[in-house]
């Protein structure tokens, strides 16, 4: 007997998400997978050229464009605008992807330049608390918002000369905990992602003698994600890696 034609059930379907760091890398495949489970994207980057890049790949999965921002996450009043344009646009926001960041330079803590220090952690620590900030109101508005955030490894493992990296993940990852804790009683679940070993450009400026054929892709990873993306995620305040 003939059977009824059915689509697969998308996992985040009318869902609202908004990525940085969306252009290339980890934030790039999720923002793929995120368009293949039924998501709408907001997507920032640095550059509009890049972010047109990644949203041909959307448009080939959905038809549709992605709602592109091009941001530079160091311009926090920026943050506050974007927050803005998407509470005008949509009234809420379903999903937060902290992702974006910089690694800095890999030297002895007294040789990093006082520059750079300041770029990493306003990149990777203090935009994501400015994320918080101006998108709190909208994921509270939804009814199921999350947050998830990319850490590393050496936020919590001390390593000789990762410094200003390490510092700054460290200090993502608390501020992540503490939002965690603040919103234990709402609808939001806020986690982190150790995404290890990702054949990222960042892990090639980090060991530029490894082989990149021996770490696994940025989308072999999307799926972990995609759980703490769903309405359905429980979770919060863990740190994950994907299997």
């Amino acid at each position: 007997m003939p059977q009824p034609n059915s689509t697969p059930e998308k996992r985040l379907e009318g869902r609202i998400a908004l990525v940085t760091g969306a252009s290339r890398g980890i934030g790039a495949a999720v923002a793929r997978r995120f368009a293949e489970e039924g998501a709408h994207l907001v997507l920032t980057a640095r550059t509009s050229a890049a972010l047109e890049e990644i949203d041909d790949d959307i448009q080939k999965i959905t038809g549709e464009p992605a709602t592109l921002v091009p941001l530079d996450l160091g311009d926090f009043d920026a943050i506050d605008r974007l927050g803005a344009a998407i509470f005008e646009r949509f009234g809420k926001l379903d999903v937060l992807v902290g992702n974006a960041g910089q690694l800095g330079t890999l030297s002895p803590l007294a040789h990093i330049d006082p520059k750079v220090w300041d770029s990493v952690m306003a990149v990777n620590a203090t935009a994501n608390w400015r994320l918080i900030r101006s998108m709190d109101p909208l994921l509270r508005s939804s009814d199921s918002g999350r947050a998830i955030f990319v850490t590393s490894t050496v936020g919590q493992e001390a390593r000789a000369y990762w410094g200003i990296y390490a510092v700054s993940k460290a200090a993502l990852e608390m501020t992540a905990m503490v939002y965690a804790h603040e919103v234990e009683k709402t609808p939001v679940r806020v986690n982190l992602i150790n995404p290890g070993p990702t054949r990222t450009s960042m892990r090639a400026q980090a060991f530029p003698g490894e082989d990149p054929e021996t770490v696994r892709t940025p989308d072999s990873i999307t799926g972990l994600f995609v759980d703490l993306a769903e309405a359905a995620c429980t979770m919060n305040g863990e740190r994950l890696k994907p299997e």
